[in-house]
């Protein structure tokens, strides 16, 4: 699913954001990535999404490698992705019905199609009464579940979750994960970028950590071994 081979990416300020890194993803792996604040999480997404490119090394991603993409092509690949923000980014003036369905519509889905997906997910995520509301009258924890829901309506293959349980309160933070884990277990791959080691220790999925641009340690999941 996702391939890095011996990556490095130094910005153009000097700073020498990832070293040397190596790291294989299976399809349907959930892969918590943890580490300090600039220790290079950042940059690791970025090169996924293509919103960076590495200096040295090559990144596959569904056997397709992205390290010479053309800009034209870059979008298709982001169409087998989805993101969900710490900051949830999500359109004020749209209902949750809209801001999930506008997801569909940029990838050109019909009218038809969306009126029958949208509330699918919404109920996948405990929203289908929130269906016409707007952001404003939602709680942080019912904004990222329509993120959520914006990230998973176009079937994608990868979900890449930057720190979606910044802004919630704690108590919510495990029900977000315990939803990417429901997703997870439906057979899409999960990224989750966190600082929260409580979710990490309760979750015991692998964990990724990367230390002043290198992986300095990667664990197994736990579940297998927990359930025996």
């Amino acid at each position: 699913m996702i391939e890095f081979q011996n990556v490095s990416k130094t910005y153009s300020n000097g700073t020498k954001a990832l070293k040397n890194v190596s790291l294989n993803v299976e399809k349907g792996e959930f892969v918590f990535i943890v580490g300090s604040s600039g220790a290079g999480k950042s940059t690791f997404l970025k090169l996924i999404m293509c919103e960076e490119s590495a200096n040295e090394g090559d990144i596959v991603i569904n056997n397709l490698s992205i390290s010479n993409l053309k800009k034209h092509d870059v979008p298709y690949l982001r169409r087998t992705m989805g993101i969900v923000f710490q900051d949830f980014r999500l359109i004020d003036n749209m209902t949750v019905f809209e801001n999930v369905a506008f997801a569909m519509h940029v990838v050109g889905a019909s009218t038809k199609d969306i009126r029958k997906r949208v509330p699918y997910i919404l109920g996948l995520v405990n929203l289908q009464d929130k269906a016409k509301c707007r952001p404003n009258e939602l709680s942080g924890g019912e904004q990222q579940r329509v993120g959520l829901a914006r990230a998973l309506v176009n079937n994608p293959k990868l979900i890449i979750a930057d720190e979606p349980t910044g802004n919630v309160d704690p108590a919510l933070s495990f029900e977000i994960v315990d939803l990417l884990s429901e997703i997870n277990r439906r057979g899409t791959t999960i990224l989750m970028v966190t600082h929260e080691h409580t979710l990490v220790k309760h979750f015991k999925k692998r964990v990724v950590e990367i230390h002043d641009g290198e992986i300095v340690a990667d664990t197994a999941s736990q579940e297998v071994s927990n359930e025996n």
